[in-house]
């Protein structure tokens, strides 16, 4: 009977904060507000981000067709993930080496903490394989590394299983973060800090901007690498994984 009072704890902290009932008092502490500016750009960047992904979603229904587009966006994914893994990660250590405002804001909700390993593992994974295909062409793509029950295993199959493994951890954390990162992004100031005025909002859209820079000088530059492609009959698009048997010619 206890176990299961927790389990309701737990699972009810997620959906107060999921629908906006709960909210974490990030202080707003010195020129960038600290807990609660961290917070901030966080939010900004993981609205970003989903954005990003509803674009490269869109790619999908013809990539072949698409294909500039859905490596551009990809490179412009992987550098505002990487943004929004180091904000979380300062978040993270600052908690945990014990910096006083990050310890009185506390922690998300255990299931959240759960989660995010996993999503950052799978949004690592999903990104770093895409790269990877890239550089490596579409025949290194397909040359088979294992067979498993009959499935013929290569890159491309391993890429797309990684993305179908982010699209469900990446969707249960957009279902409990969505509400909370509207609020955080359109806010100027701090409810539990009596209305204290966030400060630091140049320096974190900068910090946005130069990523989205950076991300669209990256693309530029990997775009090239991906033209072998353009002349595949069946690339990318190949979803869900192909069975065994010999590669397509």
């Amino acid at each position: 009977m206890q176990v299961r009072s927790v389990g309701v704890r737990v699972i009810d902290d997620v959906l107060d904060e999921a629908v906006g009932r709960r909210h974490r008092p990030d202080p707003v502490i010195g020129r960038s507000s600290g807990p609660a500016g961290n917070a901030q750009l966080t939010a900004w960047t993981g609205l970003l981000l989903l954005v990003l992904i509803a674009v490269e979603l869109v790619t999908l229904l013809d990539v072949r067709g698409l294909l500039s587009w859905h490596v551009v966006v990809g490179v412009l994914l992987a550098a505002v993930a990487a943004l929004k893994i180091a904000s979380t990660g300062w978040r993270i250590v600052r908690y945990y080496t014990g910096h006083r405002p990050y310890r009185r804001a506390g922690p998300p909700p255990l299931l959240l903490r759960i989660l995010g390993p996993l999503v950052i593992a799978g949004t690592i994974g999903v990104l770093a394989s895409g790269l990877w295909l890239i550089a490596a062409g579409p025949a290194s793509s397909r040359q088979p590394l294992a067979t498993v029950l009959g499935q013929r295993i290569d890159w491309l199959s391993i890429h797309q299983a990684l993305f179908i493994v982010f699209a469900v951890v990446a969707g249960l954390h957009v279902l409990a973060r969505l509400v909370p990162s509207v609020v955080l992004a359109t806010s100027r100031t701090r409810g539990q800090e009596s209305g204290a005025q966030l400060r630091g909002w140049g320096p974190r859209v900068a910090i946005l901007g130069a990523t989205l820079v950076a991300g669209t000088l990256a693309a530029a530059l990997v775009l090239p690498a991906a033209s072998s492609w353009h002349d595949e009959h069946r690339g990318f698009h190949e979803f869900p994984p192909s069975g065994s048997g010999p590669a397509h010619e």
